[in-house]
């Protein structure tokens, strides 16, 4: 189909200036009024009080249309804004290979959807994996660190069969990332990633790897752990990975539990009072909740804790394993052991 840009062109700028065209036809009539209309040159206080009026009514015009306009384009640019950031951070499935999965982010940049926060999860041939992460700073500055590492990860989580060759392709995309901001951008600010990758197997085991960031923890009942990682690896982009790569098995994820995990900006926000947000406490309190629920609890319990005001993006991503435990089967009779029978000698 064919399109004059041109012309397209021509009508945004007519809807743009569209608000400013009745502030102007007041200002015309203004104008008329104070150079032609006999009355308004009268001597006199109620000419004058006149005259005030009509310019007051006037400037009022100008600065309604003005901020009118405005806001609307500011609407328009923000709609924009956020339906690209959905599509980086895009939310995950309700339902992922028997897990019930959901995550949400806060950040501390106004009028940003996300900032340096990253999370994702995706169902493999080799388990669901998770990759969780913080880039060093925040807001939109962040943003290409952070489309750098989930496109990697969105490839890298059902190509590679071994999870340390997973960690090793982030590696080698935010090294790519950094390379090419060096060139553009000299010097660059040092950049680093805390991350967290998680493998949970379809018996509920996990896998983890550790770049330096916060372990999550475990919901079993009304009880809150955390999930022990191992011994944490440097963050990435810091130090290069050593050679010998091991995850960590840790204990596994029963039917019935949940596994938060989470960004640090979380455990470290604090209120006027510099106390800092009791995470494990209120997880407890909403234990028994879905995890949509749990993620918009924790959020609500945030902003009311900091009273709006975030120091740092805080990510949550809840995972509730949903899948039945199938109970051990009899074996069939004709392959049931029997006691031999004893022999009359």
């Amino acid at each position: 189909m064919f399109r004059d840009w041109g012309v397209v062109g021509e009508g945004s700028r007519l809807r743009r200036s569209g608000p400013l065209v009745a502030p102007v036809v007041w200002g015309g009539l203004a104008v008329a009024w104070r150079l032609w209309c006999p009355l308004a040159r009268e001597p006199g206080l109620p000419m004058r009080v006149a005259t005030s009026v009509v310019f007051l009514t006037v400037g009022i015009g100008l600065l309604l249309g003005a901020r009118g306009g405005l806001v609307r384009e500011l609407a328009r640019v923000r709609a924009v804004a956020e339906a690209a950031q959905q599509v980086l951070l895009r939310p995950p499935a309700a339902r992922i290979d028997g897990l019930a999965v959901a995550a949400g982010q806060l950040s501390a940049a106004r009028g940003a959807v996300v900032g340096g926060d990253l999370y994702e999860a995706v169902a493999t041939p080799y388990g669901v994996r998770i990759v969780i992460g913080d880039v060093r700073g925040h807001g939109l500055a962040a943003l290409g660190t952070v489309v750098a590492l989930l496109g990697s990860f969105r490839e890298a989580a059902h190509d590679e069969a071994e999870l340390a060759d997973v960690l090793r392709r982030l590696e080698r995309a935010l090294g790519r990332h950094l390379c090419e901001r060096a060139r553009e951008e000299h010097p660059v600010a040092e950049e680093f990633v805390t991350l967290l990758l998680l493998e949970i197997g379809p018996d509920g085991e996990l896998r983890v790897l550790d770049c330096g960031h916060p372990g999550p923890y475990r919901i079993g009942g009304r009880c809150v752990e955390p999930v022990p990682v191992g011994d944490p690896l440097p963050p990435l982009g810091s130090f290069p990975l050593p050679a010998d790569l091991v995850p960590y098995t840790a204990p596994r994820l029963l039917p019935g539990e949940t596994l938060v995990l989470h960004t640090d900006g979380a455990e470290e926000a604090r209120d006027h009072r510099g106390r800092f947000f009791p995470l494990p406490a209120v997880l407890a309190g909403a234990a028994r909740e879905a995890p949509a629920e749990l993620v918009r609890q924790v959020h609500t319990a945030l902003l009311r804790h900091t009273g709006g005001r975030l120091a740092d993006d805080v990510a949550l991503l809840v995972v509730r394993n949903d899948r039945v435990r199938v109970p051990a089967q009899p074996a069939e009779p004709g392959l049931r052991r029997t006691r031999p029978t004893p022999s009359p000698h």
